[in-house]
């Protein structure tokens, strides 16, 4: 996650003085973006899978049965459907609390 931030960051503030050393905030800010959106991608599977197989998963072994299959695939669905509402709800709250600025 940190390895283009963190060398785009190096070249930038390692060339001195004229305009080709300045920090571009829009690019800057583009790549936050980026790494937020990454970092809640990851988050989002991290907390799926863990409650997922918690909730699925009985004895683990070297292979899921059939109705441990289906169990996983139902309850990923109903975690990206709630997950996508939330996500709905909050983003048109934002959208409607700067709307009001």
């Amino acid at each position: 996650m940190e390895s283009g931030f963190g060398s785009d960051f190096g070249s930038d503030f390692g060339s001195g003085g004229g305009g080709a050393g300045k920090l571009d905030p829009g690019l800057i800010m583009e790549q936050v973006k980026v790494q937020i959106a990454v970092a809640n991608a990851q988050e989002l599977l991290q907390r799926m899978t863990d409650k997922c197989f918690r909730k699925c998963i009985g004895k683990p072994g070297g292979a899921l049965d059939n109705s441990e299959q289906k169990c996983i695939a139902m309850c990923m669905d109903r975690y990206m459907d709630a997950w996508n509402t939330v996500s709905r709800a909050y983003n048109s709250r934002l959208q409607r609390e700067r709307a009001n600025m």
